[in-house]
């Protein structure tokens, strides 16, 4: 009597208890039911909304009347290869690949000295130290800068302190205290972008150093390999995917800024600010969207190089 009534529990039971048991013999309709939403959400908000975009990059822009037609052309994404255009292009992608090689070698020994030589507080002190800028508001911080890199900033000081000036007139091309200053040059526009996104650099190359085996180092040592020989032959290789990592965030980050190169640099537009102008001031939508089309390829050309380095292995 007891074990037919506990067989008819099993079998039947309330229906929430019914549709779990469903769910525990088939894990792959809980998993379904798990990433179906998300990812609808996905598609239809963030895909659509950017294909929707990426279409409008066909309609025509008229010129005369500031108003925007259905009538589809190529002449939008043929206009990006015009000589201004495609300069804003090289400009923007030249920045953000020296932004991500300087924010490379400025983040390494940081990273370096978290993972080897750092433990406990003084290892939690570096996290928040590192993080701290990240909490502060980025337009705050691109503010800051151009008052730092001003005319009788503290920049200016110490470049005229340390008898700099001659260099960077010389070398670099920037006029000395009476003409320009650091916040209308290339340069200072660079020191912004590394220090805004040295973050993002340090944390993965520090993340792909810790995973090293210590037994790699000892392994190297005990074979006579000098510290540099080690450093070249097994470190440095190991940390490529997280330098590899680090420079996905530095490299897009900076390709899609439109912020910093309207307060910071000489007059000229990046691909970022390039959009916000189109859009914002002209109100040729069609533009905008053909030059929204850039970042796109250059990202995934650049995922696509650097996915061979192992970085996404290292995010």
């Amino acid at each position: 009597m007891n074990t037919l009534a506990i067989s008819q529990n099993q079998s039947g039971g309330s229906p929430l208890r019914r549709f779990s048991n469903l769910l525990y013999r088939r894990p792959n309709l809980y998993l379904s039911m798990l990433l179906v939403p998300p990812l609808i959400w996905f598609g239809a908000i963030y895909l659509g909304s950017l294909l929707t975009l990426l279409w409008q990059g066909f309609y025509t822009f008229d010129d005369f009347t500031m108003a925007v037609t259905p009538d589809l052309t190529l002449a939008n994404f043929a206009a990006l290869f015009q000589p201004s255009n495609f300069d804003i292009i090289l400009r923007t992608l030249g920045m953000a690949i020296v932004v991500s090689i300087a924010s490379a070698i400025v983040a390494f020994p940081i990273a370096y000295y978290m993972a080897r030589y750092t433990t406990g507080k003084t290892k939690a002190f570096f996290y928040i130290a590192v993080m701290m800028p990240m909490w502060a508001s980025y337009i705050v911080k691109a503010y800051a800068w151009t008052l730092l890199l001003a005319k009788g900033g503290v920049a200016q000081w110490f470049v005229q302190h340390l008898g700099l000036e001659p260099v960077l007139q010389f070398v670099l091309g920037i006029p000395g205290v009476g003409g320009s200053t650091l916040s209308t040059s290339h340069l200072g526009r660079f020191m912004v972008f590394v220090y805004i996104w040295l973050p993002f650099m340090i944390l993965p190359i520090q993340a792909s150093l810790e995973r090293l085996p210590p037994s790699l180092l000892q392994a190297s040592a005990d074979l006579g390999a000098k510290p540099r020989q080690t450093f070249m032959q097994v470190i440095l290789p190991l940390s490529i995917p997280g330098i590899a990592a680090g420079s996905i965030f530095t490299f897009s980050l900076t390709l899609g800024d439109f912020i910093v190169p309207q307060l910071v640099g000489p007059p000229g537009y990046f691909v970022g600010s390039m959009v916000y102008a189109q859009q914002g001031a002209i109100g040729n939508m069609p533009m905008a969207a053909a030059f929204t089309l850039v970042p796109i390829v250059l990202i995934a050309i650049y995922l696509s190089i650097v996915k061979r380095l192992g970085a996404f292995d290292a995010l």
